[in-house]
């Protein structure tokens, strides 16, 4: 037998239990998990509300890192991330001890990593990488505010337009929350009302990336030049927002979302750079770590937005 984590309900936590240890299976790939993420998908998933859902009681999680313990053509020992061939969406994820999976599904890493930083970087470090360079096509030189710059999406897209020659400032939710800024970035504080009043007054920055939506994102993109832009990532703060015609024609900054179901194909294509990133310092990725067994209270940090950077389990 293995340990896993399964829900049994829809809405409900999930259970820590033993299930039937996977065999290895020709044209399968046999994974030993060592950190597995937990994200804002799974909670989705969990509701049974979401478009794509497994059939109950099924295994969470929808991305992984692990070492293979047989396959066809990869060694074992080979570090992989888990991630697609409906893993946590369609079937039984990654929140477990030891999973078969389908080729499909797994990806050796050009470099190794902390299994922690394995398990958590793909969605964040290809989100900010479409984000600037795809979406917005950063230049060097520009002037960007990032909202949201403690989180996971918000702190790699800080990073990376540093890293692409951009002067960078960083909003955070509270004056407390400073210290976490990214090196280089300049942060301001959501409750410091003369930090934002300037902000609003300078509109000197040519690019907003937002990771908070909500009411409030007009008032942000004030912020931007006219002619400017403003990428649109998230949504944690609503997930509506009004917009008065006439003054944002007037204000003449262009809204651009951020859709990675569509751009999947691309976020594959550019994961190695960002591994050879992640591996050489370059980039960081804040991971707040918890055993298996806390999955359920690690699950009520994230959906209460609690967590440092991103959530994963460990195992062994």
């Amino acid at each position: 037998m293995t340990r896993a984590a399964r829900f049994h309900e829809w809405g409900a936590s999930p259970v820590v239990e033993d299930v039937p240890e996977p065999a290895y299976e020709p044209g399968r790939v046999l994974v030993e998990v060592k950190a597995a993420a937990l994200g804002h998908l799974d909670l989705t998933v969990a509701t049974g509300s979401f478009a794509m859902k497994p059939a109950l009681p099924y295994v969470g999680g929808v991305e992984a890192s692990g070492v293979v313990l047989a396959a066809d053509d990869l060694a074992p020992g080979t570090q992989v991330l888990l991630r697609g061939g409906g893993l946590g969406l369609l079937r039984d994820g990654c929140w477990t001890e030891r999973v078969s999976v389908s080729p499909k599904a797994v990806s050796p890493l050009a470099e190794p990593l902390p299994h922690e930083v394995a398990a958590s970087f793909f969605v964040p470090a290809t989100t900010a990488y479409v984000a600037l360079h795809d979406i917005a096509r950063l230049e060097p030189g520009e002037e960007v505010v990032v909202t949201g710059a403690t989180g996971a999406v918000g702190g790699m897209v800080a990073q990376q337009a540093r890293l692409a020659g951009a002067t960078v400032t960083g909003l955070v939710g509270r004056s407390d929350q400073l210290d976490r800024v990214p090196e280089g970035v300049r942060g301001v504080a959501a409750d410091d009302a003369a930090a934002l009043a300037e902000l609003a007054s300078a509109r000197s920055a040519s690019l907003l990336v937002d990771t908070l939506g909500g009411a409030g994102l007009v008032e942000r993109t004030r912020w931007v030049r006219p002619g400017g832009r403003a990428v649109v990532i998230g949504y944690v703060l609503g997930a509506s927002v009004t917009v008065d015609l006439p003054s944002w024609l007037l204000d003449d900054v262009a809204l651009l979302p951020v859709n990675m179901v569509r751009h999947e194909r691309r976020a594959r294509e550019v994961a190695p750079s960002l591994v050879g990133r992640l591996a050489s310092g370059e980039l960081g990725v804040e991971v707040e770590r918890f055993d298996l067994a806390e999955i359920g209270k690690a699950l009520e940090l994230l959906r209460e937005g609690r967590v440092r950077g991103r959530a994963v389990v460990t195992f062994g």
